[in-house]
């Protein structure tokens, strides 16, 4: 049964400790499918990446100095978003690790978005964080858009993601997102919407309710939060304080699950010193299959994720959100929790308007089916294996291992740390 947190300010009840024993690697285990492995996944990236920019004719973000101001556009379809073009300034800063750029994307506040945009770029050159590759996108409108979460932001998202992760010059396990007020509320929502891609996300002088970003899915993504003590405007202090309140209960119960640094800065209201997340976020790499998480598939501007580090849904109950956990034991036992989430709104503040505090309910899923992404860090691909969903064993056999699996994983995360070699399918 998942554990689950009943409001914005959450008191945990539960106490169920979660302990992982490490596989032995694959290499130890079967030196020569390790082997052929690798060279599976070498040629299925290198087919999806050629795909990849044949299917997606964008102009490549540039990556000369930042300091050059380079600035590279990409159309929105205007079914997404009317006469919408997102603009970035984009680069790199200092030399280029043997590994691959860390990758840093920036989302700006909600003033005049030419000087936003401005002042972006320049925080950007002043952040020591060298080396680093910059993404500074431009809102493409003010007034009713000027939010990041918007569906035509979300078809740049998915977009921009893979994009990254196919140049050859990043480091896949360094993606790094962040942002200043306006940028706050889309780096806090997109952190936890995209969190299977994130090492580290940094949201500065904002705050969310947890409603519409749920700190169950940031299990593995190292969490920066700055605000003002005095920031009282639209409860930004409050939110920020019920993040850190509702991850410090979190990571009690899910130990080195959940690292995180949320301050509110004594004395300042909402200008504070920006300075300190990127060298914080610098530091963290993506897990990018961890044996344990949760999940809350949440609605962002009507759109769900089709999927999440290894699990991709393809029926879900009929509810508003859906709640999953995975944990992968070392017996080779897959367990699979699904829940139907409701919430209830317990506090509507009256002066905003603003949905503050809530209720959840979780009842177990009727009906699904998932695919369920596997590899030889998760699981012994040469045994048997046990898949159970709610308790109820719907899987036992060995996984058959295939290059068209990989090349399914890839199409669906565009992602070089997860081409699984292995799925199977489960349904109740």
């Amino acid at each position: 049964m998942n554990a689950h947190f009943l409001s914005l300010f959450p008191t945990l009840f539960l106490s169920l400790l979660f302990s992982f024993s490490p596989l032995p690697s694959a290499a130890d285990r079967h030196p020569d499918r390790s082997g052929q492995l690798a060279s599976m996944r070498q040629s299925v990236w290198a087919e999806w990446c050629a795909s990849l920019q044949a299917s997606q004719p964008l102009p490549p973000l540039g990556m000369q100095p930042l300091s050059e101001g380079n600035v590279t556009a990409w159309e929105i379809p205007d079914s997404l978003e009317s006469q919408a073009t997102m603009n970035f300034r984009s680069g790199t800063k200092g030399t280029q690790p043997a590994e691959g750029w860390p990758c840093y994307l920036y989302l700006h506040g909600s003033g005049p978005r030419d000087a936003e945009w401005q002042t972006g770029w320049q925080l950007a050159l002043a952040f020591q964080d060298a080396p680093a590759f910059y993404c500074i996108p431009q809102i493409p409108n003010e007034g009713k858009y000027y939010r990041w979460w918007q569906r035509g932001k979300l078809w740049v998202w998915d977009r921009l993601l893979k994009w990254m992760l196919a140049q050859p010059s990043t480091d896949a396990s360094r993606l790094y997102l962040f942002g200043i007020s306006e940028g706050a509320y889309g780096s806090q929502r997109l952190a936890s919407y995209y969190a299977d891609y994130l090492a580290a996300a940094g949201p500065m002088a904002g705050g969310e309710p947890l409603k519409n970003a749920p700190v169950e899915n940031l299990g593995h993504v190292a969490f920066h939060f700055l605000t003002g003590a005095q920031d009282a405007m639209f409860y930004r202090n409050v939110f920020t304080q019920g993040t850190a309140d509702a991850l410090d209960s979190i990571a009690r119960l899910y130990p080195g699950e959940y690292h995180h640094s949320i301050r509110l800065i004594p004395g300042r209201e909402h200008h504070i010193d920006y300075s300190p997340t990127t060298p914080w976020l610098s530091r963290h790499r993506r897990n990018a299959q961890p044996r344990h998480f949760l999940w809350e598939n949440m609605e962002v501007d009507g759109i769900k994720r089709k999927g999440f580090y290894n699990i991709e849904v393809l029926a879900e109950t009929d509810a508003y959100r859906t709640a999953y956990e995975f944990r992968a034991d070392a017996d080779n036992h897959i367990h699979v929790s699904v829940d139907r989430v409701e919430y209830t709104t317990t506090f509507t503040d009256p002066m905003w308007d603003i949905d503050m505090f809530f209720s959840r309910r979780y009842s177990p899923a009727e009906h699904g089916r998932l695919r369920i992404f596997l590899s030889e860090e998760l699981a012994d691909l040469s045994r048997p294996l046990t898949i159970s969903v709610n308790g109820r064993t719907l899987y036992q056999g060995r996984a058959a291992i295939s290059r068209e699996t990989m090349l399914q994983a890839a199409r669906l995360w565009g992602d070089p740390l997860r081409l699984f070699p292995a799925a199977v399918e489960v349904e109740w």
